[in-house]
């Protein structure tokens, strides 16, 4: 016999549409019928319940967060209190990504994954559904902002003049519109996001063999790196402090030509750690080779964030020199 998942009845938001896809994800609920209703009796029929009942409990299958004293947050660290797509999340998020992949994911991938995908999609839509801001109420907005999945999926209510026709058909799109964009998200963050990052450990691991200061990293192969080096780099500090901080990262451009790219002082930053040499700066070609007495030269920028030079050893040479140099 299908099971059933329980939610409330009325106007519904995007939380409770997301974790009832979430849970559709799953063998166990992968069948299951979705009944709307805010009656105790009907939901005590149902086999789970999310966003309404006034019950948290893993071991029932109650996933409320309205009720008074709530404060359930994804784990140590984290500060956003969880909407019921946050609750389901927190418990079979990880059973989610690998059905929504539907490929082996080893156990170290899928928490980088689980982690990866509630701060960069799940925690927001938590902190709306329960009101909570992301700057202080002090700051007035620019400009206002109604683009987003949560707002998204309000529009999908009748409007306040129109019948509410079938609801139930309303919030069944509601789950498809959220459960493709979750779909898109796990889908990036594993086939192209994750094998980024393992592109930027494997130069972070190898940083030694590139140079003895341990302050240059080389990827063979481009990939989108700040973030990946940022959290690797961080890693590696909180387990030995005094290692060296890195200056620079070599890697590969679309015309086969090397960058050399310094390092942010802190994430988003425009100030590196160790810019390229002043006396580079603004200089191309060959009165950049000659000046700096490397071969191939192409490029420094003004502020010396970054560089170019024709090949991979050329590119090294460049930052080997820039690490002795300001």
């Amino acid at each position: 016999m299908p099971k059933i998942i329980g939610t409330h009845s009325g106007s519904f938001h995007c939380d409770e549409a997301l974790a009832c896809f979430m849970l559709r994800q799953l063998d166990e609920f992968k069948d299951a019928k979705v009944v709307r209703s805010r009656d105790p009796a009907t939901l005590d029929t149902c086999d789970i319940v999310v966003d309404v009942g006034g019950v948290y409990s893993h071991e029932t299958k109650r996933y409320d967060h309205h009720q008074r004293g709530f404060d359930e947050q994804f784990s140590n660290g984290y500060k956003t209190k969880l909407s019921s797509a946050g609750l389901i999340y927190k418990h079979f998020g990880k059973d989610v990504i690998r059905a929504i992949l539907n490929e082996p994911v080893s156990d170290n991938e899928a928490d980088i994954l689980y982690k990866k995908i509630y701060e960069s999609f799940i925690e927001g839509i938590d902190g709306i559904d329960n009101g909570i801001s992301q700057y202080p109420e002090s700051i007035e907005p620019a400009y206002r902002e109604s683009t987003g999945l949560s707002a998204r999926i309000g529009r999908l209510n009748p409007w306040w003049n129109q019948p509410e026709g079938d609801m139930d058909a309303r919030f069944a799109q509601a789950m498809d519109v959220t459960g493709s964009e979750l779909q898109e998200r796990v889908r990036y963050y594993a086939l192209a996001w994750l094998p980024g990052r393992k592109i930027v450990e494997e130069g972070f691991n190898s940083r030694f063999d590139v140079d003895k200061s341990g302050q240059i990293v080389l990827f063979e192969q481009f990939c989108p790196w700040k973030e990946h080096l940022d959290a690797i780099e961080e890693e590696a500090l909180a387990k030995d402090p005094e290692a060296p901080k890195l200056f620079y990262v070599l890697y590969p451009d679309t015309s086969n030509s090397w960058r050399v790219q310094a390092v942010a002082e802190r994430p988003g930053s425009f100030k590196s750690r160790h810019p390229l040499p002043e006396a580079w700066r603004g200089v191309r070609d060959e009165a950049l080779s000659e000046r700096s007495g490397v071969e191939g030269c192409i490029f420094v920028h003004q502020s010396g964030f970054i560089g170019g030079n024709k090949t991979r050893d050329g590119a090294l040479e460049l930052a080997r020199k820039a690490l002795t140099m300001e």
